[in-house]
């Protein structure tokens, strides 16, 4: 019997190029992840990691509410009917803080001068701090604190921002995402830990009203392998009485839950290296190439040929997988040993459904955007 993916994709229209997104995936993920995670954790699904609607009402549903980064992800937000929104950003505009209040979201406050420019509403709202702390106690592909980076208040700083908040603003907590795609559950655990205990111990030096702990991120997958980060030490995490963990997970719950296909529109070898060109590309799938990894692809054969021309086949080689565009950065694996691609097969990416379609740049050469396909 044919599986779903590979039905729908022989049922589009050649050359083929689409992305797939399964929310029977979706849905179990979240429930694999909310399983394992401490009690009084709250689960909201990062937006930035893919925006298309069907996930966002899927995981709006499955998960406990939203986090957004901008005006564009909080309307999708609302539309959505988000039980719990949270925005978070360096650079929100006097709209979006407008636009924020107005859905009722908690808004993760970056620096003294939003501050300001939330107070200058004339608005009552209870707000967290994001903080820049020093030292990252976590790796992965992206660090966002204990470096000098755009996001949150300097902890050091925080002697004089938290006894001049504005009038009308209450810090109720602490917005402490570190970094992005961590493999490593026991060291996020410990994380966890910490932030927790930090918290608690800067409220008291402050007398702030502590109820909010939010760890943000950060969830790791590796896509050399099958491997994610193991949830069994998040359990462990002791959460207070008293306090709420937020945690904004989004690679995690929907990478595995997407595909990027691409048909194979031609097969050339130049200077030794054998190419196979497809019907899409970075445009679509910007992740390998902004990262500087080899995305393994699985070969879905075609056997229809319905052209006049011979088709061109290879046969126990390596291939570079590139894409449509007039650049040489436009790669989305090399060197993956293929025992048979033919022209008109299709190159299925698994763990595109993160960061795949919503990072890439797709005005590009103005090249048609792929299919995008709801399982």
């Amino acid at each position: 019997m044919t599986d779903p993916i590979t039905a729908a994709l022989h049922h589009l229209p050649a050359p083929r190029c689409a992305y797939l997104y399964d929310t029977t995936a979706l849905r179990t993920r979240a429930a694999t992840l909310r399983a394992a995670l401490p009690p009084r954790t709250t689960m909201l699904y990062a937006v930035k990691a893919n925006g298309h609607p069907d996930v966002i009402h899927t995981l709006a549903s499955a998960c406990d509410g939203l986090e957004v980064a901008s005006g564009g992800e909080l309307a999708l937000a609302v539309q959505a009917r988000a039980r719990r929104i949270v925005f978070g950003g360096p650079a929100k505009t006097d709209t979006e803080l407008a636009a924020a209040l107005t859905a009722g979201a908690l808004l993760n406050v970056e620096s003294t001068h939003e501050l300001r420019r939330l107070a200058a509403l004339g608005v009552n709202a209870d707000i967290c701090l994001r903080i820049n702390r020093p030292g990252s106690p976590l790796t992965g592909s992206h660090t966002m604190t204990g470096t000098p980076t755009p996001f949150g208040i300097d902890e050091n700083h925080l002697p004089h921002v938290l006894p001049d908040i504005p009038t009308g603003l209450r810090v109720i907590g602490f917005h402490l995402h570190a970094v992005s795609n961590n493999l490593d559950g026991t060291a996020h655990a410990r994380f966890l830990t910490e932030a927790i205990d930090w918290s608690r111990r800067t409220a008291r030096t402050h007398g702030i009203d502590l109820r909010i702990v939010n760890a943000g991120g950060g969830l790791g997958i590796d896509y050399l392998t099958h491997d994610s980060i193991d949830l069994t030490p998040l359990s462990t995490v002791d959460v207070p009485d008293d306090l709420e963990l937020i945690l904004e997970p989004g690679r995690y719950l929907t990478a595995d839950a997407g595909w990027y296909a691409a048909e194979v529109l031609d097969l050339k070898t130049t200077h030794g290296r054998t190419f196979a060109v497809l019907r899409g590309g970075t445009h679509h799938f910007r992740l390998p190439a902004a990262w500087g990894y080899s995305h393994p692809f699985t070969v879905i054969p075609v056997d229809d040929w319905p052209h006049p021309y011979p088709r061109l086949t290879v046969h126990d080689t390596p291939v570079d997988a590139v894409g449509e565009l007039c650049t040489p950065r436009d790669v989305l694996t090399r060197n993956q040993h293929v025992t048979h691609l033919r022209t008109g097969d299709i190159l299925l990416y698994a763990r595109a459904g993160a960061y795949g379609w919503d990072i890439s740049h797709h005005d590009f050469l103005r090249h048609d955007p792929p299919t995008f396909i709801t399982l």
